[in-house]
């Protein structure tokens, strides 16, 4: 069974900085996608970076040179290290975890660790919160 912690959600304000942290349990390899999502209240759940086993990432446009992904794969340990924080990353965190490999979800063929893929493991969730 595939189990993801996170921690290291808080309070920071504007400008301040934040590592989040989710230790992923229950895969046989290193061999799967993780990723970071976030929701806030009332929005839709949106990507923000994704990475592959083999270090690949990808980072969503609002968050592009203030937030970085990174895993250890000999801890099973994802990370998002994040800066120049603003009121609007006020969300919940979510870390999320697929097996590596081709997709197909809601019709769409994928062949990366897109945020889009439908992620099947999830987190419980880290709440960070920004106040300007």
């Amino acid at each position: 069974q595939v189990q993801l912690v996170e921690s290291g959600g808080g309070s920071v304000q504007s400008g301040g900085s934040l590592t989040l942290s989710c230790v992923v349990s229950g895969y046989t390899s290193s061999r799967y996608c993780m990723g970071w999502f976030r929701q806030a209240p009332g929005k839709e759940r949106e990507g923000v970076a994704v990475i592959d086993s083999d270090g690949s990432a990808e980072s969503a446009d609002n968050v592009k040179g203030r937030f970085t992904i990174s895993r250890d794969n000999a801890t099973n340990t994802l990370s998002l290290q994040m800066s120049s924080l603003k009121p609007e990353d006020t969300a919940m965190y979510y870390c999320a975890a697929d097996s590596a490999g081709f997709k197909v979800y809601r019709g769409r063929y994928y062949n990366s660790c897109s945020w889009k893929r439908g992620y099947t493991h999830w987190g419980q969730g880290t709440q960070v919160t920004v106040s300007s």
